[in-house]
């Protein structure tokens, strides 16, 4: 869904829809990890979720052909629906290590990489086979603009830093939660619509301003959250042990 999605749509409005990740995790998270759900967060989800519907608004008025104007939905939703299974896919995964494996162990974290990862190879290759596709993988590797070496070198570099990525991901749940990995991958967002427009000359009008300034408001709401959080917890730390300090006087 999120290959189809970056298909169809320009990629600065796909990095955009991709910051409601953070939205559908902190909702996941509410009700599978037992996340407070404050007004800061409140405020996060909501302007996100603005920030997203401006673009849906602006890809139903762009003058376009039908054709044009029907893609551009249809990558609009498979997105948005990919943002939502990866989020409830990380909001598992800190289920799983909390109340399943409960192990805190390197080797868990590889544990819970490995073996989605291989399911999910046996069923892409399972796929590729099915749908006959495998026989016009050397044509698509030939008619490559950078020829058939970078073909393979760009798959082979692809697949090397999607797992060190994940990997990264799943030790931010297992520390931490899988809230605050996926506010580690929101962060970059907003950079890449900007990148999309200095490097790829790809278009960003006004809605689409408004929208990347919006959903840049609701990450920092997110984060002045994590900051208060974290004073509150080491506030709570003081308080215990000024108080044993008394007791021992006394």
């Amino acid at each position: 869904m999120y290959s189809y999605g970056l298909v169809y749509l320009p990629l600065s409005t796909f990095s955009l829809i991709c910051s409601t990740e953070l939205a559908f995790n902190a909702l996941f998270s509410f009700f599978l990890n037992s996340q407070r759900f404050t007004a800061l967060i409140f405020n996060s989800v909501f302007l996100l979720t603005i920030s997203t519907s401006l673009l849906a608004v602006d890809s139903i008025s762009e003058d376009s052909t039908d054709l044009h104007r029907e893609k551009y939905i249809l990558g609009f939703l498979f997105t948005l629906c990919a943002c939502a299974a990866f989020a409830l896919y990380l909001a598992l995964v800190q289920y799983s290590f909390e109340k399943i494996i409960k192990r805190e162990t390197f080797s868990a974290i590889l544990d819970m990489q490995f073996y989605p990862s291989f399911i999910a190879t046996c069923a892409c290759v399972v796929g590729l086979f099915a749908s006959g596709e495998w026989k016009i993988l050397e044509k698509e590797m030939e008619e490559f603009a950078n020829g058939k070496k970078s073909y393979i070198i760009t798959l082979v570099c692809c697949s090397v830093t999607w797992q060190i990525c994940y990997i990264g991901i799943l030790g931010l749940v297992f520390e931490v939660s899988s809230l605050f990995a996926n506010i580690i991958g929101s962060l970059v967002l907003p950079l890449v619509s900007i990148l999309a427009v200095l490097f790829f000359h790809d278009k960003i009008d006004g809605v689409k301003s408004i929208a990347l300034v919006i959903a840049i408001w609701g990450f920092f709401s997110y984060i002045y959250q994590n900051y208060l959080d974290d004073k509150k917890a080491k506030e709570d730390k003081v308080i215990p042990l000024e108080v044993s300090s008394d007791v021992i006087e006394i």
